[in-house]
């Protein structure tokens, strides 16, 4: 069998749904709500598995699925060279948001990663620890900061109300996803001007890891339907 992994619930699922429907594959749960089942009509020996749109980049990873939705920020968080592990093939054109960094308003002297270097090493020299940047994107955001020379500071884990972390004094910046800054600005908070990180989107992916050899037929089958070409990671054979 094919597996396909999706977003289990929200938004993300729905619009996924609607990407393969439009393209002439039909995606639904079935059972109760409660229930993680789904099934694809209209093509043979493939599999839809419902999971959280944070498990699919480790389930592509491992190869328990070859395809995979998720958004192509966490792909790129969570999986160590992530090109040596997925394919990407297809971006989907929703689920759009940007990584980015946020400081305080009142920072007034703080617009650039130049200035934040600047201040992250004065706050080291007043307060005897590095500046905190709340994020749950440790990855992307010590290699972006890395590459652009800013040194000290330090991650601090948050996996959720990232925005209020300021407020409650355990962080001084942050590294979120936004996709109206509505959050940001309610909390005071500003983007840097030259801090996106990343731009994110809903990304269909393929994984290399997988176990190609019987599910090549029904991966063509599906790729025809989807007027997408064949993902070079399993053409060979």
């Amino acid at each position: 069998m094919l597996k396909i992994g999706v977003p289990s619930k929200g938004r993300l699922m729905e619009k996924t749904f609607d990407w393969f429907g439009a393209r002439g594959v039909t995606m639904r749960r079935t059972g109760n709500e409660r229930e993680y089942s789904g099934e694809v009509e209209g093509l043979d020996g493939v599999q839809l598995v419902l999971l959280s749109a944070g498990e699919i980049p480790r389930e592509l990873s491992a190869g328990r699925i070859h395809l995979g939705v998720t958004g192509s920020d966490l792909v790129r968080d969570k999986l160590a060279d992530w090109p040596a592990q997925v394919a990407e093939v297809a971006p989907l054109g929703f689920g759009h948001a940007d990584l980015i960094l946020a400081v305080p308003v009142c920072w007034v002297d703080v617009d650039t990663l130049d200035d934040l270097d600047a201040a992250a090493s004065a706050f080291r020299r007043v307060h005897g620890f590095r500046l905190r940047i709340a994020t749950k994107y440790h990855r992307l955001v010590r290699d972006f900061l890395t590459e652009n020379g800013v040194a000290d500071y330090q991650l601090v884990d948050s996996q959720g109300a990232t925005e209020g972390t300021i407020r409650n004094l355990t962080a001084e910046a942050i590294a979120d996803i936004t996709s109206t800054g509505e959050t940001l600005r309610a909390n005071h908070l500003k983007i840097l001007e030259d801090a996106v990180i990343h731009r994110s989107q809903a990304t269909l992916f393929a994984a290399r890891a997988a176990e190609w050899s019987e599910a090549r037929p029904a991966l063509r089958a599906l790729m025809a339907q989807l007027r997408l070409p064949v993902p070079d990671v399993i053409r060979e054979g």
